[in-house]
């Protein structure tokens, strides 16, 4: 990776820091101007692509699957690494079938499979990657796998210990290769262990971790453990290993050296947990689940209303989702007044100091309560009348609400892709913001196989007679 480095002036010296104080197009005085508008300046989504990219010239090969392992080279895409996904010839990351249920897809996966596309589940793990298929099991798929090595910077995988090493593309046979390789690897229980080689996704990985025993609501409520949204702790460990791999590049940096990363889904969940282990390892005490309360807070947390605002609407995602409301009443002077709204002035005289009302059956108590007012409600007439009071009270956003919201689309958060296949496509667009350096979505991911041209013939200079051997035999 090629390293630039920008010097800026500050107070007569020079410093690789850049000068936050000004306005680096106008020469504005930053400091004087409301701290929205100075965050609206400095990471201006407008302005997104007339900056340079910090990993412009890493190359990274992704052979991966699913979620947890193609996250890697997602983020690094996002950063301005060049990233090749590998699949299967003809059947493709198992995750392109995914939508849910295979409803809304994109584009005819293969000619041997008309009727079944690329799920939207597909977009956020493989944005900005060149797509190309190749069969590991053929003997000729060792030497195209040693090409792409010899000039990348890294490579992820998530197949069982010991896959790749057994076709001849593990670490020990790629690292005499090219010596300066980072290879990650990412699954389930790591590299050792007695169960390293049982397979994982999120759900398992949220379990055996501990995480979804802490998840959920208390069991007074009627709760029981439950699974976090979204293929969670997919999304976490894939992140934890873009760190990893971008440590192992300061690595060599300094010592011009490669390494190997092993990265433990289970291990990430469990330090998702937060103190739930070393409360149980010190003090033999199990962390309860408390659904969306903040247990060192109260009231800081969620309650659900009892009617929606959207009672019409056909898709009970939607209208299920808006009977939430977010509350908070912590403060003492806070407290006292939620309490006379609700009509229960008991609780004032019974939970006076934040102290009583951290208890946990003090918080079961007082949440019922706060159900129990909202039970004739929906959730803009809590938070009308919640706000009206001077207190805190926001609803809880469903993905319609978010669409809908001013803020996330002046902010970038969500952006029309001019994807260069499928045209216009909606995504939730990259949230880290950084000033000089900003990430990026190019387009959102490509069918399978569709870039074997660019990268067999014109990387790596294949003659095109080749790779229509390649094709006929299965190969590619």
């Amino acid at each position: 990776m090629k390293e630039e480095m920008k010097w800026y002036k500050q107070e007569g010296s020079w410093s690789f820091d850049p000068p936050y104080d000004k306005d680096p197009e106008t020469g504005e005085d930053l400091e004087k101007i409301p701290f929205e508008e100075y965050c609206k300046k400095l990471f201006d989504p407008n302005k997104v692509w007339d900056k340079p990219e910090a990993l412009k010239g890493w190359r990274h090969i992704s052979a991966t699957m699913y979620i947890l392992s193609p996250h890697v080279g997602a983020t690094l895409g996002e950063f301005g690494a060049e990233v090749i996904k590998i699949e299967l010839p003809k059947l493709g990351d198992p995750m392109r079938h995914t939508s849910p249920f295979n409803e809304v897809y994109l584009w005819p996966e293969t000619d041997h499979r008309p009727m079944t596309g690329t799920g939207m589940g597909f977009l956020h793990a493989n944005m900005n990657k060149y797509f190309v298929t190749l069969d590991y099991h053929a003997p000729e798929a060792k030497e195209i796998v040693y090409d792409l090595v010899r000039i990348s910077d890294s490579l992820a995988e998530c197949y069982r210990p010991g896959t790749f090493y057994r076709w001849g593309i593990g670490y020990p046979q790629l690292k005499e290769v090219n010596p300066r390789l980072i290879y990650i690897w990412l699954g389930g229980f790591g590299n050792y262990g007695p169960r390293r080689y049982g397979g994982s996704y999120d759900i398992l990985g949220q379990a055996v971790g501990g995480l979804a025993a802490i998840t959920g609501w208390h069991e007074d409520f009627g709760g029981h453990p439950a699974k976090q949204t979204n293929w969670l702790i997919d999304w976490y460990s894939g992140l934890i290993g873009v760190i990893g791999v971008l440590a192992a590049a300061h690595y060599r940096r300094k010592t011009g050296e490669g390494t190997f990363i092993d990265l433990s889904q289970i291990s990430c969940a469990t330090r998702a947990t937060g103190y739930a282990f070393p409360l149980y390892g010190r003090f033999g005490v199990v962390r309860q689940r408390w659904g969306n309360w903040d247990t060192l807070l109260c009231v800081h947390g969620v309650i659900m209303v009892g009617k929606t605002d959207d009672p019409e609407h056909p898709n009970p995602q939607i209208s299920e989702e808006s009977r939430y409301v977010f509350v908070s009443a912590f403060q003492d002077e806070d407290f006292r007044e939620l309490c006379y709204i609700i009509g229960r002035p008991d609780l004032w005289e019974k939970y006076c100091s934040l102290k009583e009302r951290l208890k946990p059956e003090a918080q079961i108590e007082i949440y019922r309560a706060l159900e129990e007012w909202a039970a004739d409600k929906s959730r803009s007439e809590v938070v009308e009348i919640l706000n009206n009071a001077g207190l805190i009270a926001v609803p809880v956003f469903s993905a319609k609400d978010v669409y809908e919201c001013d803020h996330y689309w002046e902010r970038g958060t969500l952006r029309w892709v001019d994807d260069p296949i499928f045209g216009n496509v909606l995504v939730h667009d990259c949230t880290v913001k950084m000033s000089e350096t900003p990430p990026r979505a190019k387009w959102i991911w490509r069918p399978i196989g569709a870039d074997n041209i660019r990268i067999y013939h014109e990387l790596l200079g294949y003659p095109l007679s080749k790779l229509k051997e390649l094709w006929e035999k299965g190969i590619i």
